[in-house]
Parts: C-alpha cells; structure tokens; sequence
C-alpha cells in the first residue's frame, strides 16, 4: 500500500485526473475500476472520481509497488548544461535570463529548451518534488529574444502569475535596436492577425476577423544617427507583437531576420530587461513591487555544441 499526501501543488483538482497524472500510463478504464472496487481510497474511505482534493489529503492506494511502478512512465531529461542565468529566485518563483537561440517550450524536434533546463536546474537542487505539478514557464520569448522569463515553481504561484500577466498587472519592459532615428514616445494601437502557416504575424489598423489588438508603447533612449534604442512596453502580449508592430511603422528591429531588413547584426537586438511585480494576494503578496532587471549587456547568445 502507498500513500500520497496531498500538498498545495495538487489541490483543487479531481481524484481521478490526479490519479491519470500519478498513474501516467494507466487507462481511464482501470483508474476507475481501482476506485470501484476500493483498491484506491480518499482518506481511508470509499472515493468517487470526482472528488476534489484538497490539501493535506491522504490518497490510498491498495496496490503492490511493482502494479504502481508498472503504470508509473519516469520521463528521463537528457541531461546538458544550464545556459540561462538566474536573476532572483525565492521558495515560489524562479525569474531568469533567457539565451538567444534557446526555445522556451518543447516542441516537436527534441531540441533543448527552456522548460526542460529548469526542471534539470530544480531537480539537482531536490527541490522539485511535487508529484503531479511541474514547474511552468509564465511568460514566453521568441526563440532569438533574450531576457527575463518566469518560471513557477508550485502551482499557486503558476495561477496567481498567469492571472496578473492576464490581468496585465505585471508590466514588461524590452530594450531594442531599431532601424531609423526616432525622436518622439509612440502609442501603438492597431490589430494583429497570425498566420500560423507562415509562422508570421501581420498588423492591420482596423478590427477584423480572428484579429487580436495589439497595444505597444515605445521610449526613445538614443540614437546614433541610423539607429534608435528604444524602450518598449508591451500592454498586450501577442505573438511577435513588438517585432511586428515596429516594422509596420517603418523602424523594424536590427537583426530581424522575418520582420527586418538586412543589416550587421546576426541576431535581432530585442532583450526583456526589466519586470515590475503586481497583483500578487495571501502568501505571495511579499511579491509586490518587487523589480528585477536584466541589462541588455547581459544578453547571451547560446552557441552550438559539438
């Protein structure tokens, strides 16, 4: 028999979808038969699938180890090295410097990313041990945009995060190199339509359908004559929205290869340097007002390995 103690990482969530991420490789069909037949229990009583969990619950499961571990697939991580910095970090979140070059989600080609680095980070300093919970990335990047990134590392901080990025609470700051001199603020407001074939985005001034609004607020900060540094915040997050937007105006990032015009740079000059925390409740309130920044100097660029 084996015992699962229900921590704050699983609450809220139904018995059985628990049990399908616990038991990753077992049907639905046997999850609930086990239930049926009492060989799995909620709090040494009889359970129903549909119960919700809640925290400090003890989940019973009358089964021999070899069963559990029969159904239990352990995913294993190739490991390799961390190429991110870590900018802060606390017991909730982990907000660290994203490499050029490095994708901030798996995807289908294998290829390292962002997620899996994080969990190979966590997992050396034992401190990823939820059962069911996996730390999350909050916020994404562009493959070839560096900078800040979030990453949860239990479930209510994923939540309370995800809901002040959708509550636009937390603001974000990017530093870019664009082409063309830019004396003046801008307050870009139009619409965004995807082209998910193409992997593009395009922006158009007037509503239509399957089109996003896209808010984007720019700062000059120099200029050398044939470039400007700009700070830009970003109201709404959209895919390639400040890449997209810039070159719509005529003042498209340096180094972009999509949305861009030729020029020096190998890779485009856009980095996420700065975070302003907000709308943060109960435990994680601390979080409030804090500011993290990671300089545009302090961009890295992931080469390739042999």
């Amino acid at each position: 028999m084996r015992e699962i103690k229900i921590t704050n990482n699983e609450e809220g969530q139904r018995l059985d979808r628990f049990l399908k991420k616990y038991l990753n490789k077992a049907n639905q069909s046997f999850i609930y038969k086990m239930i049926r037949k009492k060989n799995i229990k909620l709090n040494d009583t009889k359970a129903e699938p549909e119960a919700v969990l809640k925290k400090d619950d003890i989940v019973q499961l009358y089964l021999s180890d070899e069963t559990i571990e029969k159904f239990r697939e352990k995913k294993t991580l190739k490991q390799t090295s961390i190429h991110f910095n870590t900018v802060y970090e606390d017991d909730n979140i982990l907000v660290l410097n994203k490499p050029i070059g490095l994708s901030t989600q798996p995807d289908k080609t294998g290829m390292r990313n962002l997620v899996d680095e994080i969990k190979i980070y966590l997992d050396a300093k034992e401190e990823n041990i939820s059962f069911t919970f996996k730390p999350a990335v909050c916020n994404r990047l562009d493959k070839n945009t560096s900078g800040l990134v979030i990453a949860a590392k239990n479930y209510d901080a994923l939540k309370q995060t995800n809901k002040a990025i959708r509550e636009r609470k937390i603001r974000k700051y990017y530093m870019a190199k664009v082409h063309g001199i830019i004396k003046e603020n801008l307050e870009l407001k139009d619409y965004l339509i995807k082209n998910e074939n193409k992997n593009m985005v395009k922006i158009i001034n007037e509503y239509s359908e399957n089109s996003k609004t896209a808010i984007t607020y720019a700062r000059p900060v120099k200029t050398d004559g044939r470039y400007t540094w700009l700070e830009v915040e970003i109201e709404t997050g959209r895919t390639h929205q400040i890449r997209a937007h810039l070159s719509s105006i005529g003042h498209p990032i340096a180094g972009d290869k999509k949305y861009g015009k030729k020029d020096n740079e190998k890779y485009q000059v856009l980095h996420a340097y700065k975070l302003v925390l907000s709308g943060y409740e109960g435990n994680l309130s601390y979080l409030n007002g804090v500011e993290i920044v990671s300089d545009i100097s302090e961009r890295i660029i992931l080469q390739e390995e042999s």
